[in-house]
This record gives structure tokens, sequence and C-alpha cells, in this order.
């Protein structure tokens, strides 16, 4: 069996996890080699991951897309390419399930252009394409011999699907014109500098923070696992002697279930594993076990050389050593996480240099560079970055302020809903991360407007809030939509003072006014958007009570009010949570309200007692009510529980009242 050595390699994805390693060792062993690195800094990519190769005369890093074939071809013929190392990829299986298409555009397109950029060069001598293990699909839990490398691809998830279609490139590639193709399919791999979507580092930090492991399901799943540098001497050995055309598995026949990983964590931590273990929801498909058989790598010389209570130490350490090596990741963190993939990713940076200065690392081509940063540790480029609409409005304004607060970059949409055109400009023009739809038709002065207004509020509330969504999940968007929960109204199922809130899942039965068919309307056809957060607002309160769209405004200034307990949304409390709810990457339909119901007498009480103690008032019946309005208003209790449980900190209404609203105003 010959050796292969090589000149100048190209290793696609190594600011992120396992090519940093492989990079890393190639840069350090091999003097002799030169090494290009191309990354476009996604979310998972951190330039600091190289920091070991930063020096080093035989290296250079190129910030840049494998999507563009423009800067792929140059690449290749510039630097005089004779060997590519493909680990570019989008590989978490829960976004995959939320975010498909981003998984196809970077995972089969991406290698596609790599493909046909070296077929059209005609220089390359070695194409290594990293795939996965999970292309093979579920394993029996019977079985005894592990998946060979001829075995056929059954991938069962969004993830692996692409990885297995990008394999079917690859081969074709071999097939077809002769590309020196060989593919690698590996275990999971662990170790130090893991982006914590993954489940090691992931349970390494909660358990860091004293917070609970979050298990999909039982915990009964079997995984396999590889320390990183066992995979990376894997890579090195076949470079060198992998033959052309061949696939090799990277395994190990040490299998371990998600609970056995969980509690071995928990022990090194010297915590309870039955008290800080917790079990969530399962995905939606997870595979019961993944088994390789690893004897071809073997045969060709590598075995693992890392056991398992070791690996899981160093890592250990080096996540206790280093806990702010990733910013934030309070999203990735989630028992489902949902990190958005963002176009161009997040530049970090490294730690400063000998001369105290912060330097980035910059490719000695004067066209492809990454830029250094002012501060040592700061993105150059914001992780979000909103598009809000309804800048007139109420909410939309408040979103505004609290985005400066946040230092959240973010611009209002120029565009009308309704007008695709000017939609599709605005996303064009401003590039968001996540969208906000804080417009809409709520009636000029109520909703009694929309009763002779029928048009316009179908043109906005429907027409425009779907197109807004169409064109968000066209360009892979999160679309947070502020709805209402005036669709609801107390009836023998959710009698008033029962308790018993209207759910998500329930269906609307209020259609007293317009407004609210409408909103009921939109939101059921939302339900086909995979790409929206729906959040029901109730009458909403903020502390600024010289706004006249405030509801105690509102209530105070009439001359009679009738006396209902009802949901409400303090907006002070609320509107940061859906700032977060974005960051986390939630969708479906959320009741946007304070746990719990307050009435108008209430209300009125505490701004009696913390605003005006001469204030009086007077109520009347829902029948008097009828009289002075055209349109019939909800009363409901919302159940607040999902929401609650996404956030415990979440205050009752009467208290998030007295927090938020009167004890800032108050006068007394």
């Amino acid at each position: 069996m010959g050796s292969y050595t090589p000149k100048n390699i190209l290793i696609t994805g190594a600011a992120g996890f396992i090519a940093s390693h492989v990079a890393n060792r190639l840069i350090r062993s091999y003097p002799g080699y030169k090494i290009v690195v191309l990354d476009k800094l996604d979310y998972c990519s951190n330039l600091k991951n190289l920091l070991p190769s930063k020096s080093s005369p035989n290296f250079k890093f190129v910030k840049g897309d494998i999507a563009s074939a423009d800067l792929v071809n140059y690449l290749l013929i510039t630097e005089s390419i004779d060997t590519i190392m493909h680990f570019a990829a989008q590989t978490h299986v829960d976004n995959s399930f939320g975010n498909s298409l981003e998984f196809t555009k970077n995972n089969i397109y991406g290698t596609h252009v790599l493909l046909e950029a070296c077929k059209v060069t005609g220089q390359i001598k070695r194409f290594i394409h990293v795939s996965t293990d999970e292309v093979y699909g579920e394993t029996d839990e019977d079985a005894v011999v592990g998946n060979h490398e001829a075995s056929q691809l059954l991938p069962t998830n969004p993830y692996s699907a692409t990885k297995a279609g990008a394999e079917m490139l690859v081969m074709a590639y071999g097939r077809s014109y002769g590309l020196p193709v060989i593919t690698t399919r590996g275990n999971n791999v662990y170790g130090p500098n893991q982006f914590p979507e993954k489940l090691i580092p992931k349970f390494i930090l909660l358990a860091m923070q004293g917070k609970p492991l979050p298990i999909h399901g039982d915990g009964s799943n079997v995984r396999s696992y590889l320390y990183c540098e066992d995979v990376a001497e894997a890579f090195e050995l076949i470079l060198h002697k992998g033959e052309i055309g061949h696939v090799y598995n990277i395994g190990t026949k040490r299998e371990r279930r998600v609970i056995d990983v969980a509690e071995d964590i928990c022990r090194l931590f010297s915590i309870d594993p039955e008290t800080n273990i917790k079990f969530v929801e399962n995905r939606p498909f997870n595979d019961q076990r993944y088994f390789l058989d690893d004897e071809k790598l073997k045969i060709l010389g590598w075995s693992e050389r890392t056991q398992w209570q070791d690996g899981l130490k160093k890592t250990i350490e080096w996540y206790t050593q280093n806990p702010d090596w990733w910013g934030d990741v309070s999203g990735a963190l989630l028992p489902h996480p949902r990190m958005l993939m963002m176009p161009g990713g997040i530049e970090r940076q490294s730690e400063e240099s000998e001369e105290g200065k912060s330097e980035s690392f910059v490719s000695s081509n004067p066209r492809m560079l990454v830029p250094p940063s002012k501060a040592s540790g700061t993105p150059l480029k914001p992780p979000y970055k909103f598009l809000i609409y309804g800048r007139t409005g109420w909410i939309g304004g408040v979103l505004g302020k609290l985005c400066e607060k946040q230092g959240i970059p973010y611009e209002y949409g120029k565009g009308r809903l309704e007008d695709r055109s000017s939609l599709l400009a605005d996303i064009q023009n401003v590039k968001p991360t996540h969208v906000f739809n804080a417009a809409g038709v709520t009636g000029r002065p109520n909703v009694d407007w929309c009763e002779s207004h029928k048009a316009e509020t179908i043109r906005v509330n429907v027409a425009g809030t779907l197109t807004l969504a169409d064109v968000c999940r066209q360009h892979g968007l999160l679309m947070m939509n502020f709805a209402t929960g005036c669709i609801f109204e107390y009836d023998a199922k959710h009698p008033e003072g029962s308790g018993i809130g209207f759910k998500e899942e329930d269906t609307p039965n209020f259609h007293g006014s317009f407004y609210s068919k409408t909103k009921a309307m939109v939101e059921e056809l939302l339900k086909e958007f995979d790409n929206v957060c729906t959040l029901r607002v109730r009458m909403p309160i903020s502390s600024d009570l010289n706004n006249p769209r405030n509801f105690i405004t509102k209530i105070s200034r009439y001359n009679k009010v009738v006396n209902i307990p009802n949901s409400m949304t303090i907006l002070d409390e609320l509107l940061p949570i859906s700032i977060d709810m974005a960051k986390r990457n939630l969708r479906g339909i959320w009741n946007f309200t304070n746990p719990g119901v307050v009435s108008h007498n209430e209300i009125l009480e505490m701004y009696k007692k913390y605003i005006d103690p001469k204030f009086t008032w007077a109520n009347f019946t829902l029948e008097e009510q009828a009289k002075v309005i055209v349109a019939a208003r909800s009363n409901n209790e919302m159940d607040a529980s999902k929401l609650k449980k996404e956030f415990p900190e979440l205050l009752p209404i009467k208290e998030s009242l007295i927090k938020y609203v009167f004890e800032p105003n108050k006068k007394v």
C-alpha cells in the first residue's frame, strides 16, 4: 500500500470543532505542508479554535463560503491546492428539523460546488469527504456486528439525509470524472472546543452552572464517543494511507447510553444524578442506536487511544478553564436548541497577542481578509440584527428602544406588509437574522373601526401578515408575530373565575368583532408556516401611563367600566422575553400573557392606591356596555403555563403590575 504526501491542503470548516483539531495537528506535525483553512465562521465556528496555529508560517486562514464557486476556484488555483479535506457542514440534528433547507444548501450544494471546482481545475490528487455514521440510519438494538462501509444508507433525519446526498455526489464525481475521492463516516466526537449544542459540552456547561441536564426521551438511546485527538489521528492516517475510492468508518465499539453519559458527568462534578437529570420531550425522531464496524481502519493502522473516563476528564477540565470560549450560548443549552444559521456567522477573535494587541487571523492574500477587531473577544459582526415592522405602533416602538438598550442592531421595515416586493427589498437591504411583526390594524381609536373598514383590515391583518411570513420563510428567517388573545371568551369549559384558561391548542370561540375574526383566521393559516412564532398579547399594559393605548390609561379615563377578570400582558416584562424567544429560535403559538387574571376594579384599586387617592369610578354591566360600543369585546383567561415553563421567572399578573407599572409611577 503506497503512501500519499500532499503539498497544499485546503481544509474546509476548520474553525469548527473536529476540523480545527485536524488542522492544528497537521500544521504542527508537517511544517512542509501548506494548510489553507476556508471557513465562513458560522455560529458554531470560532477563530480561537485555531490559536495553536496562529503564528505558523505554513498556515493561512480565509474567511469565505464553500458555496461561492468563484472563491473556491480562485483558491484552488492561486494556492496550488492538491488536497481537499472537506469538513464544512451544518451538523446539529435538532436544527435540521426546524431549518432543513439550510442543511441542503450547506451540505449538498456546498459539496457540489467543491466537487465541480475540482473537476474544472483538474489538479486535485485527494478529496477527503467527511460524512457521518448517521447516514446508515438506526442500528438494530440486538445487532452484534456494526454497519460496515458497504452497508446500505438509510438516513432518518434531514441532517443525515443531506450528508447521504452529499456522499452520492462525491461517489458520482469519483466514477464519472475520476476524482480521487475518499469518504469517512464517523461516530460522535467530543473534546475541547466543541460548540455546546452537542450533548457532552452542553451537559458540562449546565453542570458548571448548577442547572439540570436535559435528556431526550428516556435516555436509553445508545451512542459511541471518540475523543477528538484520536479522531484527528485517524484523519492524519487516512490522508496519507487511505485508498482512493474507499470509505472508512471512524468508530469505536464502546457504546454508552445517553443516561450513562449524564450520570458520568454528574459523578465527575460530584453532584447527584437523581436530582440533576431531567427528562424532556424527545426529538421528532431519535435513532435508538448507531453502531459501526471499525475493522477496516484498524487494518490501516489506527486504534482508539483515549479511554472514556480520561477523555471526559480532559474535556471537563478544558471547559472549566474556558467557560466563556463561546460567549453567550444560552440558546444552545436549551433542551431542544434551535440556533439560527446566520449568513456570515460570528467572527470571534483570538486572545491578545504577545504585543498586547488583539489580532485576527489575516490571509496574506489582500483580497481575502478577516479584519482585526478593536477589542479582544469582541465579535466584528453582532450575532443578531432585527427587522421590525410597526414603527409607528406601540409595541414596535418599544421594541426599538429595547434593542437600543440591549445593543442589538435593528431597522424598521419600510415596506407595507401587503406589498411583497417592498418586503423583499427590506430583507435584501437590512439582511436581518430575525423579523418582528408588530404591525397590524387594531382600529382607530379601537376595534369598532374595523367593523366599517373590513377590506382594509383583511388587507393588513390577513394578507399582509401571510405575505411577510412567506417572504421570511423564503429567506430562512424566523418571524416573531405579535398576535392577540382576544379570540376567546369565557364558556362552559372555561368559566369565569375557574382558573381554567384557554391553551395554545384550543380553537378560538370568540367571533364578536371583525378584528378578532381576522386575527383568528390568520393564526390558523400561520400554523402551516414552520418559521413563525405567534405571541398572543391581551389587553397590553406598560409603565407609560400617558400612552393612550395603555389599558390602564384607557379605563382610568372611561366614565364607566365593566368589572371582569382577564388575562393581560405587562409589556415591560414580556417584550424583553420576546427578544429572548427570538434568540432561542422558538416557534409555534404562545399565550403571551402573565399568569393569572386581574379585574378592571382590581387595577383601578391599585391606581387609586399608588397614583391618585382621590380617583373614583363607576361600573356598568356587559349589557349596558353593549349599548355604547359597535363590536363586542373579548373576556377570557389564557393559560400561560407553556410560557412560564420556558421562562420560570415570569411573574403573575398582579405582582407584575405592581413591580413594573405601579411602583415606578408611585405618587402616593
